[in-house]
């Protein structure tokens, strides 16, 4: 069974910062492309950022250069992301999700992406 579990969300400040993770198991995530999106109420589920395999290459949307950076660590037994979120305001207030595609073009759609987490709510509090 594929699983994308996220963890890291929760309340935080403006100008705070969080970390959230993504754990990929279930099957050999080799030479996936993972990426973050983000779902706010009422909004449609949008690009946040997107990690190559090997760590080379990222993508990042507009509002989040800068201020998020996206990271990933491969070892035998894991496969895990990270989104490091600084300068946080209201606007990134949303449910956070964790996916993965596979091919050697990173994307920013989200019907391009085949593995999907739970989510996991970030809320930012003025």
């Amino acid at each position: 069974q594929v699983q994308l579990i996220e963890s890291g969300g929760g309340l935080v400040q403006t100008g705070g910062s969080l970390r959230l993770s993504c754990a990929a198991s279930g099957r050999s995530f080799d030479g996936a492309i993972m990426a973050w999106f983000r779902q706010a109420p009422g909004k449609e589920r949008d690009f946040v950022a997107a990690i190559s395999w090997s760590g080379g290459r990222t993508v990042y949307a507009d509002s989040a250069k800068g201020r998020f950076t996206i990271s990933r660590v491969r070892t035998n037994a894991k496969n895990t992301v990270y989104l490091q979120m600084n300068s946080l305001n209201s606007e990134d207030t949303a449910v956070y999700y964790c996916a993965a595609k596979f091919g050697v073009r990173i994307s920013t759609l989200r019907n391009e992406y085949e593995y999907w987490g739970q989510g996991t709510q970030v809320t930012v509090s003025s």
